[in-house]
């Protein structure tokens, strides 16, 4: 299993974003990461800047979004459905993009449910529970 550290996240996603703004030829997992960064121009400056990326590790943690922590779960919301694991979560993002109407609205959903399925796991020191958190997806994609 790959378990990269968070400066290797943050390496990752700064080589990327510099990659792409000079046009040079991404791999397959940068050009998505790019895409999401495409939909996140607000993080721009926290991709640009891979050294002072790297310098926030040290500091306390600020009360804004971690930029690296969201587009690494858009990532990780995008391979889960490329392979469909855990079973059944490619069907249910897809039916809550379908009701959002919004690929990037349907993910900012489905974070809650894989970040509640993960605080559980951690907390409970018990494997994460795939079937609790397509469940969760399946329960956004049918209400209003």
């Amino acid at each position: 299993m790959f378990s990269p550290s968070q400066a290797d996240v943050r390496r990752f996603f700064c080589s990327a974003y510099s990659k792409a703004r000079a046009g040079q030829a991404l791999e397959a997992i940068e050009i998505i990461a790019s895409q999401w960064m495409d939909e996140h121009p607000e993080y721009a400056a926290d991709f640009a800047d891979l050294d002072a990326a790297l310098r926030a590790l040290t500091d306390a943690p600020s009360a804004g979004t971690n930029a690296f922590l969201h587009l690494s779960m858009h990532l990780s919301i995008s391979e889960q459905c490329s392979i469909d694991q855990p079973r059944g979560i490619r069907q249910a993002v897809e039916l809550l993009t379908h009701r959002r109407n919004s690929l990037h609205l349907a993910h900012h959903e489905v974070m809650e449910c894989l970040g509640r399925m993960l605080q559980d796991s951690q907390t409970s020191g018990r494997p994460p529970d795939g079937p609790s958190y397509i469940a969760c997806v399946q329960r956004h994609a049918t209400r209003d």
